[in-house]
């Protein structure tokens, strides 16, 4: 690989283009090597992919420089495999197109393979980055303009920064409250 890479950045764009492989988004400039930019709008790197795989809670973080080794490696013998030649300016599994990319993911994640329950975890959190934004407060969220949130089309709070759901999520109530909830939601 490029002799200027150092190992930290080998492990953030090789990061980033596994989570743009889950929750595919555009590329940020042109050049972008990590998002393939097969979708448009921001998908789990835009959404803090990142963040929320090196958030403490995760249990994953101390494990990532591992994952990353083996995915490069998966990608190498997927590239051998299939004769494809890979661009050694960036690491192995970057320089796969993203079809190849969904291809080894595919292969990695599929039932019977001694990874599997490590790749379904990371692939977990790039979408929890996109879809809950779980690595960050809903508020922060919202305000930042989170581009998952707004994808599926999160409801934002009143004014007072509240949530308030007036017209039922389904679109109509589903039970009556009991007789004895107060005026504030609780039971009595």
């Amino acid at each position: 690989m490029h002799s200027g890479t150092s190992d930290e950045q080998v492990k953030t764009i090789t990061l980033e283009a596994f989570a743009d492989t889950i929750v595919p988004g555009e590329k940020r400039t042109p050049d972008d090597r990590a998002i393939a930019g097969v979708s448009t709008g921001g998908g789990a790197v835009q959404s803090g992919a990142l963040e929320m795989l090196h958030h403490p809670a995760t249990g994953i973080t101390a494990g990532l420089e591992s994952l990353v080794g083996m995915l490069n490696g998966h990608a190498t013998a997927y590239a051998a495999d299939k004769g494809i030649t890979l661009d050694d300016t960036v690491p192995p599994f970057v320089a796969l197109e993203f079809d190849d990319r969904a291809a080894l993911i595919r292969i990695l994640t599929t039932p019977g393979h001694p990874e599997k329950s490590g790749w379904v975890l990371l692939a977990l959190f790039c979408n929890m980055a996109f879809d809950s934004a779980a690595h960050i407060s809903t508020h922060d969220a919202i305000a930042q303009g989170h581009p998952g949130l707004l994808t599926i089309g999160f409801e934002l709070p009143e004014k007072d920064g509240l949530w308030r759901f007036k017209d039922y999520s389904y679109g109509r109530q589903f039970a009556k409250p009991h007789p004895d909830t107060t005026a504030t939601g609780s039971p009595a």
